[in-house]
């Protein structure tokens, strides 16, 4: 029998929660715990979670720290063998439970399995992820390639879409904390250097995303200045070497530098984007950064 935790962190959700919780009983496959875990909310979050009698439910308070020290506190109270995680403002499909058991059965091998899923707009549009260089034609198969995956798609494992083996997740020591952006693209490249990825191409979860992170908005956040997720990619390429991390570590300084761009940062951009050429020089989007950080600011567009 396989028993799952499900380990919910919560921060202000108070209109989101119920929903998120309803997405979760209403699973096809019930050996499962639930673990909320309350990251400090100021709203009424906890005042909704607590209204639920579900005897399956428990809700587990901490002062406020982040997602990272949320996910871990929970993982550490967790009786099932495997964790599934879930954000407090998205939703699973009935069948996602049952289809990360069926990985699990059919790939023994794994420790990590995972689900695509689709984005659901502010305004109720549903937008599915575009993932490429899937390494099997069937519906499931191993990840095997999964650097070369992340670094060219939406990314082929989130934080509510994968369950994971207890022993493998605290293998890495959780979710690294005290870092602001990319501790869980970080968990997701320590866990796929070490394991096994079991994958299905169903879409089984709705990312419900905040108007405020659309495109079309101003970054909300400026990235460290002291890259600790970049550091410690280096570090698993010198220990691991997993096919196209490179080319992963590439996408990452990419991504800063965009952000540092739309934030009209050029001279941290430009740099970012050195190193992501300089880690995959056939990344044409850096090439591209480059340039258009090279033009005067009338001219500059992203």
């Amino acid at each position: 029998m396989i028993m799952i935790s499900v380990v919910i962190p919560l921060y202000n959700k108070e209109k989101q929660i119920l929903t998120t919780l309803q997405s979760v009983w209403c699973q096809t496959f019930t050996d499962y715990e639930v673990i909320v875990v309350d990251d400090g909310s100021t709203d009424g979050s906890v005042a909704v979670v607590e209204s639920v009698t579900d005897p399956r439910l428990r809700l587990l308070r901490q002062e406020n720290g982040g997602v990272s020290g949320a996910r871990n506190h929970g993982i550490a109270a967790a009786r099932g063998e495997y964790v599934a995680l879930l954000d407090g403002d998205d939703e699973w499909h009935p069948e996602f439970l049952e289809q990360i058991t069926d990985l699990i059965q059919r790939y023994p091998e794994c420790d990590v399995f995972a689900s695509d899923y689709e984005f659901r707009k502010p305004d109720g549009t549903r937008v599915p992820t575009v993932v490429r260089h899937i390494p099997f034609d069937n519906e499931t198969g191993l990840l095997s390639n999964y650097f070369k995956v992340a670094s060219d798609s939406n990314s082929p494992v989130c934080s509510s879409t994968v369950c994971i083996s207890k022993k493998a997740v605290d293998s890495v020591n959780g979710f690294p904390e005290g870092i602001k952006s990319g501790e869980d693209l970080l968990t997701w490249a320590r866990l796929a250097s070490r394991y096994g990825i079991a994958y299905t191409r169903r879409r089984l979860a709705v990312i419900n995303i905040d108007a405020a992170y659309e495109r079309s908005q101003k970054p909300k956040r400026v990235p460290a200045q002291q890259d600790y997720v970049g550091a410690e990619l280096e570090k698993l390429k010198k220990e691991y070497n997993p096919p196209y991390i490179s080319r992963y570590i590439s996408f990452w300084h990419k991504m800063r530098s965009v952000i540092y761009f739309r934030l009209g940062m050029t001279g941290r951009s430009r740099s970012e984007a050195f190193k992501a050429v300089r880690w995959n020089p056939l990344n044409v989007k850096a090439w591209a950064l480059m340039a258009l950080n090279l033009l005067p600011a009338r001219l500059r567009k992203l």
